[in-house]
């Protein structure tokens, strides 16, 4: 007999889309379930929809409510499921016809605790098939935690809808939706989940079309304080789990990929703007931030948004001193790590092509807030220079030779001559170090007030105390991803948790 899956719907406001959600769930070929459709106090058509449906259909069950958000919303809805399995879907999103019968398929015949599958991700009339485990056998949690950390903020792991659910699990556990956060709720009831499961199956076929909107913690009123101290309270409780999931010398040896989490990004909620081609129009001479370029969901935005600001400051810092964006970058990146060996390494942090760096080294230079300097000793000056007497005599010695084999050797001397004078420009390039000169001090101040302003903002709203626990957690996550990147660094064994 097939067994009971609960479908669970929230709903508000989605009048535009909700009769292809609820079809795509009334014609699937999997007809043993329960549809509880969520009304979150909608304000549009949508309660009168669903009570067509269920008017309709008696495995249709409405629930009309105030309006208290999604998480709230789908915890009301597991305490009135009555099947064996829970299945989620977003209002606006649809699903294949045969979505619940190859889950409850995989289910059973792997006899598992979660079935993970791939999805659609739908941009207007494009689509892309999104998934991330190609193994098709039952995985342990620690396989499937391992899995998850190589994309830890990845939407096939933090959401809800690709996935099927024991029931027992969830009830044995009360687990359910944090409802005083707005970001990554469904990634932290899944964490939950899995640290009460033990057996996990991925399905490789996309069975649900996820339509990606405009929606963001902005648009909710989220603050960046609010996004941070919302980013410290998850990265401790998926600390926590890898820590409750892997024993004590397993967990050392993967921790850096646990703090790799906040650097994780969800590309689904990628919307960066387009760059405009040639000059620019008036009004566009300064940088501004738009709403609908900062709008949308995942980890990726948060950090996105945060470089807006950032660039938006240092736009501000090169008006004050008449430097180009550029030029600001540039002292910038020198200002934060004091010098750099090589124009590409700069042009790494600085994120500036080597083409446009080395311009605006030479203006800077010129401006006497940048110098050169060369690091070759007078060691390995006077190498060079008894390197090219030798030569010389080299040459001298020759002359008893044929007339033939001395120009033979005099032209394959000379080409050698030509790549070693070719080499050491090239070493002279990677050995010039790139300074600050004292003069750039007062643009160095302004970095300063700058990197006050943003902390003022990231830290708006915070006590004294959460505003240390969190600038000490910063640090700390820098420090270990320095270890993590610098691999050959002595001091790696002395991270801390």
């Amino acid at each position: 007999m097939e067994q009971l899956v609960s479908i669970i719907v929230p709903v508000y406001n989605a009048e535009k889309y909700l009769k292809r959600c609820v079809d795509s769930i009334l014609v699937q070929d999997y007809q043993n379930f329960e549809l509880i459709l969520m009304d979150d106090g909608s304000t549009d058509a949508s309660g009168m929809i669903c009570d067509n449906y269920a008017e309709q259909d008696d495995r249709v069950r409405v629930i009309h409510k105030e309006n208290t958000g999604v998480s709230d919303t789908r915890n009301q809805a597991l305490d009135l499921a009555e099947g064996v399995y829970i299945q989620f879907l977003d209002s606006d999103d649809w699903i294949v016809p045969e979505a619940t019968r190859l889950l409850v398929q995989a289910m059973e015949k792997y006899d598992c605790d979660m079935v993970i599958s791939d999805f659609y991700r739908v941009a207007g009339e494009r689509l892309a098939q999104k998934g991330d485990i190609e193994e098709s056998r039952v995985l342990t949690r620690q396989e499937f935690a391992a899995c998850m950390i190589e994309n830890p903020a990845d939407f096939y792991y933090g959401v809800l809808w690709n996935k099927l659910y024991k029931r027992e699990i969830i009830e044995a556990n009360r687990i359910r939706m944090d409802v005083s956060i707005s970001w990554c709720e469904d990634f932290l009831f899944n964490l939950e989940y899995i640290r009460h499961a033990s057996s996990f199956y991925a399905l490789q076929v996309p069975i649900y079309y996820y339509v990606k909107r405009k929606g963001s913690l902005v648009s909710q009123g989220m603050s960046i304080s609010n996004t941070m101290r919302m980013k410290i309270n998850i990265f401790d409780y998926y600390n926590e789990f890898y820590k409750d999931v892997y024993d004590h010398e397993d967990y050392a040896n993967i921790r850096l990929q646990v703090y790799s989490f906040l650097w994780a990004a969800a590309k689904d909620g990628a919307v960066p703007p387009a760059p405009l081609p040639g000059g620019r129009k008036l009004g566009e001479e300064r940088r501004s931030l738009r709403r609908e370029q900062v709008e949308g969901e995942g980890i990726l935005m948060d950090q996105y948004r945060f470089r807006q600001l950032m660039d938006y400051q240092l736009d501000l810092v090169a008006k004050k001193k008449r430097l180009t964006p550029d030029e600001a970058k540039v002292l910038f990146s020198l200002h934060q790590c004091g010098e750099f060996e090589s124009m590409r390494r700069l042009s790494d942090v600085a994120d500036i092509p080597l083409t446009r760096l080395f311009l605006t080294l030479q203006k800077l230079e010129r401006k006497k807030l940048v110098e050169m300097a060369d690091d070759k000793s007078q060691e390995d000056k006077d190498k060079e220079a008894a390197g090219g007497m030798s030569a010389v005599t080299e040459e001298k010695g020759a002359k008893g030779k044929k007339k033939k084999e001395k120009k033979e050797k005099k032209k394959a001397a000379d080409k050698r001559e030509k790549r070693a004078n070719k080499k050491r420009e090239e070493e002279k390039k990677e050995k010039n170090r790139i300074l600050l000169r004292p003069e750039a001090e007062a643009v160095c101040e302004e970095f300063g007030l700058m990197q006050e302003e943003l902390k003022e903002i990231c830290f708006a709203g915070f006590t004294e105390e959460e505003q240390k626990e969190g600038e000490a957690l910063i640090r700390r996550l820098n420090e270990n991803m320095i270890r993590f990147m610098v691999k050959d660094d002595p001091a790696r064994e002395g991270w801390e948790a």
